[in-house]
């Protein structure tokens, strides 16, 4: 029986902070390639530390792509994101890049020939969770979490305030009763500034964002808001700390509300799994969800390298459910190809559009008119209504 009172803690990090920045090159080479073939094979990680940035990884494409061209990719990244600072510079940061061609074990294993379908790009367990706690079907701490500092970022970006530097982290602590949350009981926001703004500004210029973000009558008590806790937070980024793509999965999903597989998502092209397969089961979790088949739901795929079809489809409704949860591992089976070739082409994934996916969350987003974030949809819904 799960709890029904308790407290819960998610956190998420801005599109400046330092992982963040790697996470962002990383899926902007991605889109550079796919941009140029959708059926490039990508797998490239970043390094960030002060005023360096340092590529590797592996590429297979139909164009070839000079490394002069992804230094520029990597510096149009960070341009965007906003680093002009004097430790982390878009314009002045040395770029190292040792991407090479893709392993041929690897490929062989992926790669679809005579009767053998694409396989997966690699061995691995991926999940899916969708819940009713927010309008996206997402958990609320981590949901909150975000948008506190995504709309931060917009009026960074707007000039609205300029006081804020592009490093930023947000936790939320919820309280639960009966299984749904009520309240915060803390928030801890805490983002690079100016040198010349001091702690008491910062709090008060972060205050209007939380408060715009927790619904009426959620904000913790004064003591529990912490905003710059250390004090200063004047030297952040790159600069501050190294950055390593991949370092950010449980921001990237649910916040810890739901298991994670472990594999990262950025850097890679859709035949990875880590990816693709994350992308279905959110797409089949949230699907059932919004069709009113339970409060909450839980997926879990598992694949081989090599192997097209999954070796397992898992699926927990937390009590919540008002369906056989058998039946309806059949019924999901049926109602996607879960391939890596079926879910590319259901969710239309052989596309540039991950870098905006790099930050403030994979899931719980509004899909874009180009395909982006089409995991998102719920177009499955009406279908699966029907199968009970």
């Amino acid at each position: 029986m799960a709890r029904a009172n308790y407290l819960f803690t998610s956190e998420s990090v801005s599109e400046g902070h330092p992982d963040k920045v790697c996470d962002r090159i990383s899926d902007t080479i991605v889109d550079t390639y796919l941009a140029a073939d959708p059926f490039a094979r990508v797998a490239v990680e970043t390094l960030t530390t002060t005023n360096r940035i340092v590529l590797a990884g592996e590429v297979r494409c139909a164009e070839e792509i000079s490394h002069g061209k992804l230094e520029e990719v990597a510096r149009a990244a960070v341009k965007d994101i906003g680093y002009e600072q004097e430790g982390f510079h878009w314009a002045n940061a040395e770029v190292d890049v040792y991407v090479h061609g893709q392993s041929q074990h690897i490929a062989m294993g992926v790669d679809a020939s005579g009767n053998k379908d694409e396989g997966a790009g690699d061995q691995g367990i991926m999940f899916g969770y969708a819940c009713r706690e927010t309008e996206e079907l997402m958990p609320a701490p981590i949901q909150f979490s975000h948008q506190i500092l995504k709309t931060m970022a917009k009026a960074r970006h707007s000039g609205a305030r300029p006081e804020f530097g592009p490093d930023a982290k947000a936790q939320v602590t919820l309280r639960y009763e009966n299984g749904k949350p009520v309240g915060a009981t803390s928030v801890v926001v805490s983002t690079q500034h100016s040198e010349d703004v001091e702690q008491a500004t910062v709090r008060e210029l972060v205050r209007p964002f939380v408060l715009d973000v927790l619904p009426e009558g959620w904000m913790c008590d004064e003591a529990e808001f912490y905003v710059n806790p250390t004090g200063k937070f004047v030297i952040g980024g790159p600069d501050g700390d190294a950055g390593l793509t991949g370092r950010k999965i449980i921001v990237d999903t649910y916040g810890g509300a739901a298991p994670h597989g472990g594999g990262a998502f950025s850097g890679k092209d859709p035949t990875k799994v880590d990816r693709s397969a994350a992308y279905a089961c959110r797409y089949l979790a949230k699907n059932v969800v919004a069709a009113d088949l339970a409060d909450r739901c839980t997926i879990q795929l598992a694949y081989a390298i090599g192997v097209s079809k999954p070796l397992a489809l898992f699926i927990d409704l937390h009590e919540t459910g008002r369906v056989d949860e058998a039946k309806l591992e059949n019924v999901l089976m049926q109602s996607m190809d879960l391939s890596p070739r079926g879910i590319r082409e259901h969710l239309g994934l052989s596309r540039p559009i991950y870098a905006r996916t790099a930050a403030y969350g994979h899931f719980g987003r509004t899909p874009d008119e180009d395909g982006g974030f089409s995991w998102e949809r719920i177009d499955l819904a009406d279908q699966l209504k029907s199968a009970f």
